[in-house]
């Protein structure tokens, strides 16, 4: 068996490390495509070295144009290396535009598609990464869904349950790998207490109003407790742009394992991040969204994650709660660290 994997965002990169791992101990043949979409040293290559993913069969450079302009070029470049690889399967995780182009040129092309990470639905078709996710889901044949509320949401939208596999979250299986240790505090870079940001969607930032009330609460907390951001070069730009001003700790981008550190040595998290949301839980560190709505709705029905929004007072309302937040961290609504091994055993099954 053969399966061609296409990655091009950093929690691709994490997904698909500990995936890759699974699938070699299984004895499948994996090509590795990248599609290029984060391209800077900061939010690739560290990935690749860190977490020991080999290097990439393909890599196709595309990035920087518009969702539009990305995924043509992507589907084009993809549709030549399936048909030089000619897999038995395509293989996708998250919701991204790498994910979208791999799934419809796959299905062009007639070739099986797994989707891991399936079934998450924030119900906003505002988003690009739902329209992703959507048509993703709907286009595969193997849907691997990292909780129970995901499988409903497919067998809600009609998918047949032999199509359906509650995997687990391959992003727990990489959390306990690589390091996500709620019992370190030793971030390796501030010994002084702190909260950890990021800020990155395009609803979050392509609005200057938006993005300047969201910085707005995270300067009044930096007077509180510290708070380390590190920064998305996107991110970057627009702060410059809508002449933002700012009293936070602006960081470059970091890697995984290191982001893991942030993590463990943090109080508290403020994030618009959908996998830092996770990962926060992971590290049973309290979490504050800078959302009107998650994916992840078991962590705010248990009272773990609070959706803020992104107004100014509604963030300093949720922070001041967040830091009474100090249990409910050990539901395992998130699998037992095994999801990994379980994707590449299914594959495995349909020899």
């Amino acid at each position: 068996m053969k399966i061609l994997t296409v990655v091009g965002a950093r929690p691709q990169f994490v997904k698909a490390a500990v995936v890759s791992l699974a699938l070699k101990k299984a004895g499948i043949n994996e090509v590795l495509v990248h599609t290029g979409q984060h391209f800077d040293a900061n939010m690739s290559a560290v990935f690749f070295e860190e977490l020991g993913i080999p290097e990439p069969k393909y890599n196709l450079d595309i990035h920087g144009s518009s969702h539009a302009v990305m995924t043509g070029e992507m589907m084009m470049a993809l549709e030549k290396c399936m048909m030089i690889e000619q897999p038995d399967w395509v293989l996708v995780f998250g919701d991204t535009n790498s994910t979208l182009a791999a799934a419809v040129t796959a299905k062009k092309l007639n070739i099986s598609l797994a989707h891991v990470e399936a079934g998450l639905r924030s119900f906003n078709d505002h988003m690009p990464e739902e329209i992703n996710r959507m048509v993703t889901d709907r286009l595969s044949d193997l849907l691997f869904c990292p909780t129970e509320t995901a499988v409903t949401n497919l067998r809600k939208e009609g998918v047949v349950d032999s199509k359906i596999m509650l995997s687990g979250d391959v992003m727990y299986d990489a959390a306990l790998i690589f390091g996500c240790d709620s019992n370190c505090n030793d971030s390796g870079i501030w010994a002084e207490p702190y909260v950890l940001a990021t800020v990155h969607r395009q609803e979050s930032t392509n609005d200057a109003e938006v993005l300047s009330q969201i910085f707005k609460a995270l300067n009044v907390i930096n007077q509180q407790i510290k708070v380390i951001m590190p920064v998305h070069p996107r991110t970057r730009a627009l702060i410059s742009k809508y002449n933002i001003s700012t009293a936070i700790s602006m960081i470059e981008p970091v890697g995984y394992v290191e982001m893991l550190k942030l993590l463990n040595g943090c109080n508290l998290v403020l994030t618009d991040s959908g996998g830092l949301q996770k990962e926060a839980y992971f590290c049973k560190k309290p979490c504050v969204t800078l959302r009107n709505e998650t994916e992840w709705v078991e962590l705010v029905s248990n009272g773990v994650n609070i959706l803020a929004g992104t107004e100014k007072n509604n963030i300093l309302n949720a922070f001041s709660a967040a830091q009474n937040m100090h249990k409910g961290f050990n539901q395992k609504f998130y699998g037992i660290g095994n999801a990994s091994e379980l994707i590449a055993q299914r594959f495995l099954d349909m020899l």
